[in-house]
């Protein structure tokens, strides 16, 4: 079904190939892209030939066939985009970060609720990765009881000579916790069933760059909600011997049993990606998740036809960014990085 057509303004992480592949394969038909940079738009424009590319973004705002834009220009321009792209009647899905001060977060839910339109982040480790997908269908069945904890770690490969400069500049890329963190901080509330939590401790740290002042290399954060808690670490510090850009895990504790989650690779040497390990009542097993259904694709199409919120509450989108600026601005304090 293509009755729904979307655009690209910002492409300056690579999160934008799995945005609009994952838009593409719920149905929707990608016709533009804004792009400043003519070395990410040549590769970009290879993959998805079917999407012209415009010099001017507002030939994408104020063209009235297109209902979604996609953004993941670097992190600290996206908020402008998404404010721009709802105030010319269009649902946004964005990379996360979403945003990176408080003072974003508020125009954006400002322009919102006034607009009416559809704000969403795709936290991929949570929506785009099938083992993540599938716990969250077991816990539903029951088969860990209440959840009461939960430990979700974010590892990342950092490859110095890969990277651009923007992504040294604590101000362009908000920070360690607020960028990637922002996943845990999403499956946290998720998991939990809460729509919002409490960050008892955060902090952050460069341990190893000395030549990157503006990196943040490393960072945790103890959270709470009424009836959970959660313990989050993210770093830059997967070795060059792992064949991936990370071991990505979430563990869950429920009153009945748990489940450990390997995302993309089982370092007992399993092959493939999406991992899950449970153990209950029923005894310790390993669920190959690779076959599941990723439907939050689907979903987010529909709410754009329906109006509904079925792919992702938008209060929990917004929460989910604000425990995330929180934690950064808690753990900053003190800090060379300190606003």
């Amino acid at each position: 079904m293509t009755d729904i057509n979307f655009a690209a303004i910002g492409i300056n992480h690579a999160h934008i190939y799995g945005q609009v592949e994952c838009l593409k394969r719920a149905g929707a038909r990608f016709v533009a892209f804004h792009a400043v940079e003519d070395d990410l738009a040549k590769t970009f424009g290879e993959k998805f030939p079917e999407a012209r590319r415009v010099a001017d973004p507002k030939e994408i705002l104020e063209d009235a066939s297109i209902a979604i834009i996609t953004t993941a220009a670097i992190p600290a321009d996206r908020a402008a985009i998404s404010i721009a792209a709802m105030q010319h009647g269009k649902d946004v899905l964005s990379d996360k970060p979403g945003m990176t001060t408080f003072a974003q977060l508020d125009e954006i839910k400002r322009v919102q609720k006034e607009t009416g339109r559809i704000y969403g982040v795709l936290y991929s480790e949570h929506f785009e990765v099938r083992a993540t997908v599938e716990a969250g269908n077991l816990i539903a069945q029951g088969a860990i009881g209440k959840v009461i904890n939960t430990v979700g770690l974010g590892p990342h490969a950092i490859r110095l000579n890969q990277r651009p400069e923007w992504f040294y500049n604590r101000q362009r890329y908000g920070g360690i916790l607020c960028d990637i963190a922002s996943h845990q901080f999403e499956q946290f509330l998720f998991f939990s069933d809460a729509m919002d939590a409490e960050v008892v401790s955060a902090s952050v740290a460069n341990r190893a760059h000395p030549d990157k002042p503006g990196l943040q290399d490393v960072g945790d954060v103890h959270l709470k909600s009424a009836n959970t808690s959660g313990y989050i670490r993210v770093d830059w510090f997967t070795p060059d011997g792992l064949p991936t850009w990370g071991d990505g895990r979430l563990t869950i504790l429920g009153t009945e049993g748990y489940i450990e989650l390997r995302k993309y690779i089982d370092i007992a040497g399993r092959p493939g990606e999406n991992h899950l390990f449970i153990v209950n009542k029923e005894g310790p097993r390993h669920i190959d998740c690779s076959g599941v259904d990723l439907p939050f694709g689907r979903q987010f199409l529909d709410d754009v036809r329906n109006r509904t919120q079925t792919a992702m509450p938008q209060e929990r989108c917004f929460n989910a960014m604000k425990l995330a600026l929180t934690a950064q601005q808690l753990a900053e304090r003190g800090t060379e990085w300190a606003q």
